[in-house]
């Protein structure tokens, strides 16, 4: 299951950080050139080759794509695509394309507001794919994604039962390179971080005047021994680029084929984190950060109001404590009495209530009582 992500990079970075080798470029053979080329370094020699993909911002009805510790489905969000879904051209089978897109699905035939087609779909369980009306057209139709993310948020339902509001959170990523931390960018950049890949699905939605609207689903399925001491389902994540290409290029890559690269993660990894994560509205950069290394959130101050009216009401309790435990005369003695027998003495002292307190700062301080403010008739 993958029900929150994280992806902090702007639209150049995420492009920087998804170069890829296309293969259907043509090496050269020039001899000049190969002399040349004995004089690359060899960390220049494993960039060279290297492919940037290409941002396209569809309209998405005007909704675009913003940098998140905490994002939600509904959201926003970069998916990579093969470019021969835009292009025919030879050299544009084995490209890629990075297109902001909406997480989960709209279903094609849903009429009206997009977000009220009622239906759940975060994420696409493989089992059911091709039996789905929903899915089962865009992956016949070639149309596969990658959805792109510095990781994804996972609540341990495992074990045993939990409420919602206790169960622990997890960020999961992949493993990175020896000195880089995921939840500190001051260790990484675009071009050395290793983002977490998962197999999704997309399609296209119209409204009534023909704006499109791009949305996709996660695949998901049953969760190996890496991860099932968590939860029970987890994302298809690629993990090599040979899956990747697989998965992308629908021209070359049959269905059976594609669905072949689906496998579960040999290798993730993850630690926990705060419960900033459950509300989506946090997007601290407190969210994706080691539970011990992240600040405690500040307790929002108390509504001036109520901590008058508070005040107000400990004075008075403390006040009628005092009269209680302390009768000074005859006449206390006689009120108590009085008190004692009469038929509410069993019933509780009533409570000034805040309603009440409220109102009563609300009225005029000037102008005298409500009735001498009320106009006599004529």
């Amino acid at each position: 299951m993958c029900g929150r992500t994280c992806l902090t990079l702007d639209p150049d970075q995420v492009l920087c950080a998804c170069k890829y080798q296309n293969s259907s470029v043509k090496k050269e053979t020039d001899a000049h050139k190969e002399e040349k080329d004995d004089d690359i370094a060899p960390e220049d020699e494993e960039r060279k080759g290297m492919e940037t993909p290409e941002w396209r911002a569809e309209f998405n009805l005007g909704r675009r794509y913003q940098a998140s510790y905490n994002i939600a489905p509904t959201d926003i969000t970069p998916v990579v695509v093969s470019a021969a879904h835009f292009s025919d051209q030879e050299d544009q089978k084995c490209a890629r394309i990075v297109m902001p897109m909406m997480w989960g699905m709209i279903p094609f035939w849903h009429k009206g507001d997009y977000r009220k087609h009622g239906l759940t779909t975060n994420n696409c369980r493989l089992e059911h794919l091709m039996d789905s009306k929903l899915y089962r057209g865009p992956f016949k139709r070639g149309q596969r994604c990658v959805v792109l993310c510095e990781g994804f948020y996972e609540w341990q339902t495992a074990g045993p039962a939990k409420k919602p509001s206790e169960r622990e959170a997890y960020l999961i990523f992949v493993p990175q390179e020896t000195d880089v931390k995921i939840y500190d960018k001051t260790t990484w950049t675009p071009s050395n971080v290793k983002l977490l890949r998962m197999a999704g699905l997309f399609d296209v939605w119209e409204d009534e005047s023909g704006d499109k609207m791009y949305s996709y689903s996660i695949i998901t399925f049953q969760s190996s021994k890496i991860m099932d001491w968590m939860h029970y389902r987890m994302p298809a994540i690629l993990e090599t680029e040979q899956q990747m290409n697989d998965w992308l290029d629908f021209k070359r890559v049959s269905d059976s084929q594609a669905l072949a690269t689906l496998r579960p993660a040999k290798s993730l990894e993850w630690h926990r984190v705060t419960k900033l994560v459950n509300n989506s509205r946090n997007k601290s950069e407190e969210c994706n950060k080691p539970i011990e290394l992240a600040a405690k959130p500040a307790k929002p101050p108390m509504n001036k109001t109520m901590m008058a009216w508070l005040n107000v009401r400990k004075k008075r309790e403390e006040q009628i404590k005092a009269e209680q435990s302390e009768p000074s005369d005859e006449e206390d003695k006689d009120s108590a009495t009085k008190r004692k027998n009469s038929p509410d003495a069993n019933s509780p002292a009533k409570r000034q209530r805040f309603s009440d307190f409220k109102k009563a700062l609300q009225k005029p301080s000037c102008g005298g009582s409500e009735s001498e403010n009320k106009s006599s008739p004529p």
